[in-house]
């Protein structure tokens, strides 16, 4: 079977952070092109990757690739990716979508016009703790799930003339940006959200126009509940990446920093000084996986797509729906109020 021939479209920290997703699926897989403006960026990437091209515009490698993988910043995914879809290329598009609803939709129109794969890059649909953790969710191994919280402290932080700094080229603030990742998880773990409330502050991110610190909490139907916490601003950190889900007979821990999945279920032994109090237990180690993004499973994924016609787990439509979340709980935020879920679609979007 031919190589898929692909080209990185935006090289700002690219090249070795996902450098396993291009060197794990070399049999599959051929990086022929380097695209940014800054010739630096892109020739950075060429160091990686010997005997690749560099080019300033991805209009100058269309014509000789199949599929791209666009890193770039928020605002410019909506342009590029429609053109690329124009062309007849599979686009692999780094999350969030695009900025608005509207550019969201052309994308999924111009896509279903052209017949290639559009993929959006949410890449934690394909760590292997967090796929298991669903997987033992769906089965209800531990009974049934009433609450997944999602911890996710990082510090990140941009010049002021960054353009992740800016709200109207960033899409918002932390939520939209990294947050949609886990607006996307919860929706998968828990179903169709009812109603929701967020709150966010850029106090501790004043690099931040909107907000660098974010809270979620998700009322789904059954009665489950999700919660999201997110920041940029952390200086330290217990939690770090972290999932909890508490079901009736016990609570999985996915430890996305450490590679581990537990379980624990409760008082499991007593201490010395702590009495009748007893003590929570370690937990009990259900699975370790390899630290790190796993991007490539999300691009074998991408791959097989493209090979088999079938439509990729974090389409456009299954996408579109978690941006309309935060959609709409940006704006009770702003007039004071809880979010109305119901009715965004999800029933019928591709949330596999």
């Amino acid at each position: 079977m031919a190589r898929t021939r692909l080209a990185l479209v935006g090289c700002g920290g690219m090249a070795r952070s996902h450098r396993s997703r291009f060197d794990r699926l070399q049999d599959r897989l051929q990086l022929v092109a380097a695209v940014d403006p800054v010739e630096e960026r892109a020739a950075a990437v060429q160091e990686v990757f010997p005997g690749i091209r560099t080019a300033a515009r991805y209009e100058a490698v269309l014509d000789e690739v199949d599929a791209v993988l666009l890193a770039l910043p928020h605002h410019l995914h909506h342009p590029v990716a429609l053109a690329c879809l124009e062309a007849g290329k599979h686009v692999l598009l780094e999350k969030p979508m695009a900025n608005s609803e509207s550019e969201c939709l052309e994308l999924i129109q111009a896509r279903q016009r052209s017949g290639v794969v559009l993929m959006i890059a949410y890449c934690m649909r394909f760590h292997p703790l967090v796929v298991r953790m669903r997987e033992l969710l769906q089965e209800q191994r531990y009974g049934d799930v009433f609450q997944v919280s999602i911890w996710t402290e990082q510090l990140t932080q941009y010049p002021a003339d960054h353009w992740a700094s800016n709200a109207a080229q960033l899409g918002g603030g932390q939520l939209f940006s990294h947050g949609c990742h886990y607006i996307d998880i919860l929706l998968w773990y828990l179903g169709a959200p009812l109603q929701g409330t967020h709150l966010g502050t850029n106090t501790g991110t004043p690099w931040m126009e909107r907000e660098g610190t974010s809270n979620v909490s998700l009322q789904f139907e059954g009665g489950r509940l999700g919660y999201h916490f997110g920041t940029w601003g952390a200086r330290g950190s217990r939690l770090r990446y972290s999932f909890h889900a508490h079901c009736t007979e016990g609570m999985l821990e996915a430890d996305i920093t450490g590679g581990c999945l537990y379980l624990h279920t409760g008082k499991t032994r007593e201490t010395a000084g702590e009495g009748l109090r007893g003590r929570w237990g370690e937990g009990e180690l259900l699975m370790e996986a390899e630290r790190g993004k796993h991007t490539e499973n999300e691009m074998a994924h991408f791959l097989d797509c493209i090979d088999t016609g079938r439509q990729p787990l974090t389409d456009g439509p299954g996408s579109l729906q978690g941006l309309r979340v935060i959609w709409r709980l940006y704006e009770a935020e702003q007039q004071g109020r809880v979010a109305d879920l119901s009715g965004l679609g999800l029933e019928a979007a591709v949330l596999h």
